[in-house]
């Protein structure tokens, strides 16, 4: 069962964009997949939570935390096969750990814990909120944007993943992650 989290052996280097709820993850993704030609593994909570969002009027249950964990790791495995030397994450498991401690009293699922911590990426560009806030149908804390960045900038300096913070409008976002990415595909 709990081979359905983990990621699969590969030698390509991995980007997760990674923070709090409307600070540009997707659009950054998609920018940096164009600009580097190559895929972005979208966030599947995003798709899962608005399917259950359209049918049931109903936002995320702890419940729903190992089917997302699930997806995003069944699209992150699907698409690592189909790169030659780089993927963007729009998201990973420890951006799904953040979210369930952050909304469940502090609680996350053990197989989830496990996995977020267990899998391993080269770098996460953790995204600043000096974005403006887009309401839609799941953001749901644009008057805690604050402690959410803190949360998941705390999260990362724990588990020591390696990390910079882009902050500014779209350009300099993207200059700056381009900058840092390109240091790494020159050392790979």
């Amino acid at each position: 069962m709990e081979e359905r989290f983990r990621q699969h052996p590969s030698d390509i280097i991995k980007v997760v964009l990674y923070g709090p709820e409307s600070t540009g993850k997707t659009t950054l993704s998609k920018q940096l997949a164009a600009h580097y030609n190559t895929l972005w593994v979208p966030e599947y909570a995003r798709e899962y939570l608005q399917d259950k969002w359209n049918k049931e009027q109903k936002t995320c249950e702890p419940d729903d935390l190992l089917p997302i964990a699930e997806g995003q790791m069944r699209l992150e495995n699907e698409y690592t096969t189909k790169v030659d030397s780089l993927l963007i994450c729009d998201t990973d498991l420890l951006e799904t750990k953040v979210y369930s401690e952050a909304y469940y009293l502090g609680y996350s699922d053990p197989i989830l814990e496990k996995y977020a911590l267990q899998n391993s990426y080269d770098l996460y560009l953790l995204t600043y909120i000096d974005t403006p806030w887009v309401k839609d149908d799941l953001r749901d804390k644009p008057d805690e944007r604050d402690n959410m960045f803190l949360y998941f900038k705390n999260t990362l300096e724990k588990h020591q993943r390696n990390f910079i913070t882009l902050k500014g409008d779209n350009k300099a976002r993207l200059a700056t992650a381009i900058h840092t990415i390109d240091k790494l595909l020159k050392h790979d």
